[in-house]
């Protein structure tokens, strides 16, 4: 049976700000550049506009995650692939409500306009989220099956 759902919830501290490191570094490298070319600003513009959304986004990330572990702890669900779009759904969701109006200051562009841009910036994210984060569980599951097997194989000798 797979270890992501138990093991999934033991998270230190540490393995969340790495997770989260992980997820927003690799976004900014991903769409910084995308949105220097889409939006006509320069790539430090947008880098720099990208690393509030970052910095933003990595707390919601920390945040949002231990909920989500704790609310999977007391209702027992597993992490089913409707549950992963629910996870991803919501995570997003509550970005809008910081960055549409960061966007539009950046931008000196109206909070339609900033939506808009979110709008485009949520058609990655959702699946960046989904693809993101069940392959980390994925990767962390084999990695403790490992250490488990092999710590457990030592023993036995």
């Amino acid at each position: 049976m797979p270890r992501t759902t138990t093991t999934a919830l033991n998270k230190s501290f540490k393995e969340r700000v790495l997770h989260a490191l992980a997820f927003e570094g690799l976004a900014v490298l991903l769409t910084a550049p995308v949105l220097s070319l889409v939006l006509d600003k320069s790539l430090a513009h947008m880098g720099a506009l990208t690393l509030m959304f970052s910095t933003v986004a990595m707390l919601w990330n920390m945040l949002f995650n231990s909920l989500f572990d704790r609310a999977q702890r007391s209702l027992g669900f597993q992490r089913t692939l409707p549950v992963r779009l629910a996870h991803a759904v919501l995570f997003e969701l509550g970005l809008i409500v910081v960055l549409v109006p960061l966007a539009a200051w950046w931008l000196s562009i109206g909070l339609v306009e900033a939506f808009l841009l979110d709008i485009g910036l949520l058609l990655f994210f959702l699946p960046y989220t989904l693809a993101f984060n069940w392959t980390y569980d994925t990767l962390r599951a084999r990695l403790l099956d490992t250490r488990s097997k092999a710590t457990t194989g030592c023993g036995a000798r």
